[in-house]
């Protein structure tokens, strides 16, 4: 069953032209650690998470403005960075080709190093050297605002009970996490 629902999961082509056909002009990407139990070996050390301090694995996901979940990425290690994966997926290219925009968080900077047409939106990063200005401290605020919904996407995903107790392979994962992804949608768009 899980299989056959998986099966009906979006490509991450069809999902962005879809997008862009019924009007829409930006999507959201972002990244999220899904919590798995800790098995046995080293063969799981690389599913530790530095930044969580937690094993899981990493996924990508890609929503339109409203929130709703398109697209989820295959399961990768927990340790892998936003920026990694989504070089895997060409998420960049895949965005030219169905001339979409997207608004990401500051995990992507430097995915999208073209000046004269960005597709990719991150905010601004401060160093020691360098402060925010108060231009460049709204323009985050803005930003931040308009991602919101991208974490209600994600919410609506980790509300499934299994995602609880995962304790798999990624492939599986992979097929677990699209299949709920369909499920999702259908339970979001009655």
């Amino acid at each position: 069953m899980i299989a056959l629902l998986a099966a009906q999961a979006p490509r991450l082509d069809r999902a962005l032209k879809k997008v862009a056909k019924q009007g829409g002009e930006v999507v959201l990407i972002d990244g999220t650690l899904i919590p798995t139990r800790r098995r046995t070996g080293k063969a799981d050390r690389r599913n530790d998470s530095g930044k969580y301090r937690h094993h899981g694995l990493h996924f990508l996901a890609v929503t339109d403005e409203r929130g709703r979940l398109i697209w989820i990425s295959a399961a990768r290690p927990g340790r892998t960075h936003d920026i990694t994966a989504a070089r895997h997926d060409h998420i960049l290219a895949h965005l030219r080709a169905a001339g979409l925009g997207a608004l990401t968080d500051l995990g992507f900077c430097g995915l999208d190093n073209d000046v004269r047409d960005p597709v990719i939106v991150t905010g601004f990063t401060a160093t020691r050297a360098h402060k925010l200005t108060p231009g460049q401290k709204t323009a985050n605020r803005v930003l931040a605002t308009g991602r919101t919904p991208v974490e209600h996407g994600f919410a609506h995903l980790k509300n499934w009970r299994t995602l609880t107790k995962l304790r798999t392979d990624p492939a599986r994962a992979t097929h677990l996490l699209r299949a709920l992804l369909v499920l999702t949608n259908l339970e979001v768009n009655r």
